[in-house]
C-alpha cells in the first residue's frame, strides 16, 4: 500500500470510471454540470488544503503531496456530476457514477497513507479496521496458568487502566511481558518502556503496524528470555484527538501516563518502580512525547527514545498551538515545552536520550558526548525539519547534563522506519534501563 502497484491502480480505474459517467451527454448538460463541478472542486481542493496546514495535520516542512488535493478537487467534483446528472442519466450510469466516487476516495486515503507511511498492506489496515485480536495475545486472567513454565515468546496482555485521576475516557491499552516475567513462582521486577504511536494513532500500532513483536522476542531469546516489559498506552482516547501527550482541552493525557499507567503496570505486573528502570519511546508525536516525558518527570523515567519528533508538542504555530492545546494559556505551552523545560529543571543526573532522525540520502552518522550535530540538508524537507529539531533538542539537552546521543540513518517517515529504528535502540534503550553496561 507503500510502494506497490494498488494505490496506482486504484487511481487510474478511478479516472476512468469518473470519464465514463461523464460520457458523452446532452451539450447542455455539459455546458452547465462539468464548469459547476470544476468550480466546487476547486473550491473543496483548497478549503482541504487550507484546513490541512491550519490544523497543523502538515507543517511547513512537512507538504502533502499536491496529488491529495487533486483527488480530494476530483472527489468534489464527482459527487456534483452524480447530484446533477442523476435524474437524467441511465441506470448503468449512475452506478459508474457512484462506483467512480468510491474510487476517487479509496484513492485520495492511499495518498493519505503514503505520505504518512501508515498502513504498509491490506492485512495491515483490515486487521486495524476490525480490531481482531493481537499476536501472542491473552487475557490477564491466562497469566496465572503460565507462571513457573517455559513460555516461548512474550505474550499481549490488554489492561484496563484506571482513569480516575486525569478523568481521561481512553481505549484499551496493552502490556508485552518476556518469558523472563513467567519464570519462577513470582513475577521478576523487570525494567519497563512506555512506547507511543502518533499523532493520529491506536495503543496497538506499534504491535500491529509497526510489527515489533518478532524483534522483542528475538531479543529476549538472546537474552535468556530477558526483556523490558513494554506498556502501549493511549494517549488520546480517539483515534483523531491529538493531545500532544498534554493536558489542556483535548483531554489530560500527560496525567493519564504518568498518574494513571505506570503506577497501574507497576502494581499489576509487579514491575521495577526505580526511575532508573523506566524508559519511554516513541515514534513522531510520540517521540515529542517521550523528550517531553522523560525531561517533565526525571522521577519516574530515566531513559528516553525520540525517534523522529518535533522541536515540542504542536498543533499548529504556536499561537495555534497555545489556543489549541492549551486553552490560550502561554504558561502551560512553557511548561510542556521540552527546551524550557530542561532549562529551567537543569542540570539533570540520571537521565539519558537518544535521538533518532530518517535522512533520505547519504550515510548512517551518530554523535554522542561533546560532539556537536548538525542538522541535515535534506531533499526531503520534513525530514530535514525533524533533523534541525533532533539537533536543537539534543544541543540543549547535552548542555543540562543530560547523557544522549543523536544518530542518524536512511529511512522515510513511515512505520516501517520506525520500527527499524526502535530495532537499532533497543539494545541501548534496555541496556539503560536494565542497568546493563551499554554503548552509544
Amino acid at each position: 500500500m507503500l510502494h506497490g502497484w494498488l494505490p496506482i491502480t486504484v487511481e487510474v480505474v478511478a479516472i476512468v470510471a469518473l470519464v465514463a459517467a461523464v460520457g458523452w451527454r446532452t451539450g447542455r448538460w455539459r455546458l452547465v454540470s462539468v464548469p459547476a463541478a470544476a468550480v466546487v472542486g476547486l473550491v473543496v481542493a483548497l478549503w482541504a488544503r487550507w484546513l490541512t496546514y491550519d490544523q497543523g495535520w502538515a507543517g511547513t516542512n512537512d507538504h502533502a503531496p499536491v496529488r491529495l488535493w487533486w483527488l480530494v478537487g476530483t472527489l468534489a467534483a464527482g459527487v456534483v456530476v452524480l447530484v446533477l446528472g442523476w435524474r437524467s442519466a441511465r441506470w448503468w450510469r449512475r452506478l459508474v457514477s457512484v462506483v467512480a466516487i468510491v474510487l476517487v476516495g479509496a484513492s485520495a486515503a492511499l495518498t493519505v497513507n503514503q505520505w504518512v507511511g501508515y498502513y504498509p498492506t491490506v492485512q495491515a489496515a483490515w486487521a486495524d479496521a476490525t480490531a481482531g485480536a493481537l499476536p501472542q495475545q491473552g487475557s490477564l486472567n491466562s497469566l496465572a496458568a503460565l507462571r513457573n513454565t517455559t513460555v516461548t515468546g512474550g505474550r499481549i496482555v490488554p489492561i484496563t487502566t484506571p482513569g480516575n485521576v486525569s478523568g481521561m475516557r481512553h481505549r484499551t491499552e496493552y502490556v508485552y511481558l518476556p518469558p523472563a516475567w513467567f519464570h519462577g513462582s513470582t513475577p521478576r521486577r523487570l525494567p519497563v518502556v512506555m512506547m507511543i504511536g502518533g499523532e493520529f494513532a491506536s495503543p496497538s500500532n506499534w504491535i500491529r503496524v509497526g510489527g515489533i513483536l518478532p524483534s522483542l522476542d528475538a531479543y529476549a531469546e538472546a537474552h535468556g528470555g530477558w526483556s523490558p516489559i513494554l506498556v502501549f498506552p493511549d494517549t488520546g482516547g480517539t483515534f483523531t484527538n491529538d493531545t500532544e501527550c498534554v493536558n489542556g482541552p483535548r483531554d489530560d493525557s500527560a496525567t493519564h501516563l504518568t498518574a494513571e499507567v505506570a503506577p497501574y503496570v507497576e502494581k499489576t505486573f509487579g514491575a521495577a518502580t526505580d526511575p532508573a528502570n523506566w524508559g519511554v519511546a516513541g515514534f513522531s508525536m510520540g517521540g515529542t512525547c517521550a523528550i517531553d516525558l522523560a525531561v517533565m518527570h526525571p522521577e519516574l523515567f530515566g531513559a528516553f527514545v525520540d525517534i523522529a519528533g518535533d522541536i515540542g508538542p504542536n498543533a499548529g504555530d504556536k499561537q495555534q498551538t497555545i489556543t489549541r492545546l492549551y486553552g490560550g494559556n502561554a504558561a502551560q505551552w512553557k511548561a510542556f515545552d521540552p527546551r524550557s523545560t530542561m532549562a529551567a529543571h537543569g542540570p539533570y543526573r540520571d537521565t539519558s536520550g537518544l535521538f533518532y532522525t530518517f535522512t533520505s540520502s547519504g550515510t548512517a552518522h551518530i554523535w554522542s558526548g561533546t560532539a556537536v550535530p548538525t542538522a541535515a540538508h535534506d531533499k526531503t524537507r520534513g525530514l530535514a525539519a525533524q533533523s534541525r529539531a533532533a539537533a536543537a533538542l539534543y544541543t540543549e539537552a547535552h548542555r543540562v547534563g543530560i547523557d544522549c546521543a543523536m544518530y542518524s540513518s536512511l529511512g522515510a517517515h513511515t512505520w516501517n522506519s520506525a520500527a527499524i529504528a526502535f530495532q537499532n535502540a533497543m539494545p541501548w534503550l534496555f541496556g539503560r534501563v536494565g542497568n546493563q553496561p551499554v554503548s552509544t
